[in-house]
């Protein structure tokens, strides 16, 4: 299996680029780009933390390439491919979600992966460790639909490694362009940008057999943005003749958590987009007609966020 990922990682360093582009090659001796950040000049900000298709040689993973791919939200950084043009700041992963999860927090670990003690502080939330032990926790454990991942122990260097190399650049790069965009204009609206399954998987979510709307739109029930500015989004996807849902059954996680602060004027929302609107969710191909229009009414709500001031 380590073989076929060394096959693959060069693969996907030539990938079809998105809104940052495919990352470049790298010599011999140095190690794939894992993040990508575009600076913006607007108070928006987007980021896609599970679109990344660099699958790194020492994932050493039991599953062949086809199951693991099923954890991307493919595409995604492709769908708001238009952002950079229009101004907005743009953070992207290049990195895979089965393999590092960046929309958990470093304590989402679940320590039975390890060969050893887990050094670091471990999450004790009930409702947190409700996603860990679906093995969703930083480092996964299992699939959408439940088969494990490994087929041996994980090193604590080897996950202290995925953090340093994947976890910490990319918060950094997002934290960096919210900071510079409320710097700006004294406020920033961050979109947290991912995809969902049509129909949710045995080990995906709380909800499994759920058949999700065309959109939901998470704000942790108003903790990480203004409700009317989420509110707001909701309206235009209706609006275009999607199905929306509010906070259910997705309402957010680290990425909107963490750097969300509607109090500041720091505005984070997670959208979540059904695959079925623009993939077809067996081969991952793309559906044109279906990716053109959904691709235009995501530059339409983008614009329009980028023409609202949510301080009133």
């Amino acid at each position: 299996m380590q073989a076929v990922l060394k096959l693959i990682h060069s693969q996907y360093l030539q990938a079809e680029p998105g809104a940052a582009g495919a990352p470049a090659a790298p010599p011999a001796a140095s190690p794939a780009r894992m993040v990508s950040r575009i600076a913006g000049r607007t108070p928006l900000v987007l980021d896609s933390p599970h679109s990344g298709t660099v699958y790194p040689a020492d994932f050493r993973a039991a599953l062949d390439l086809p199951v693991l791919r099923r954890a991307e939200d493919t595409h995604v950084e492709k769908l708001y491919a238009f952002a950079p043009g229009l101004g907005v700041g743009w953070v992207e992963a290049h990195f895979p979600r089965i393999y590092l999860d960046a929309n958990r927090d470093t304590t989402e670990l679940d320590a039975t992966l390890l060969d050893a003690p887990w050094p670091d502080p471990v999450t004790t939330d009930p409702v947190v460790l409700q996603k860990v032990r679906l093995g969703k926790g930083l480092i996964w454990k299992f699939t959408d639909e439940g088969e494990p991942i490994y087929d041996r122990p994980l090193g604590v260097e080897e996950v202290r490694a995925r953090i340093d190399r994947c976890w910490r650049p990319y918060h950094a790069a997002v934290a960096a362009e919210i900071d510079a965009a409320h710097a700006r204009h004294g406020y920033s609206i961050h979109l947290n940008c991912h995809s969902m399954p049509a129909v949710a998987a045995s080990h995906a979510t709380l909800y499994p057999g759920l058949h999700h709307a065309d959109f939901v739109v998470g704000d942790r029930d108003g903790a990480t943005a203004s409700p009317a500015l989420s509110q707001q989004i909701c309206a235009f996807l209706r609006k275009r003749g999607y199905s929306v849902d509010y906070n259910h059954p997705y309402k957010g996680v680290e990425l909107v958590r963490r750097y969300g602060n509607p109090a500041q004027h720091r505005h984070s929302i997670q959208v979540e987009i059904n695959r079925k609107l623009y993939m077809d969710e067996r081969t991952l191909d793309i559906l044109p007609a279906g990716f053109d229009r959904l691709r235009a009414d995501l530059r339409a709500l983008v614009e329009s966020l980028l023409a609202t001031d949510p301080r009133g």
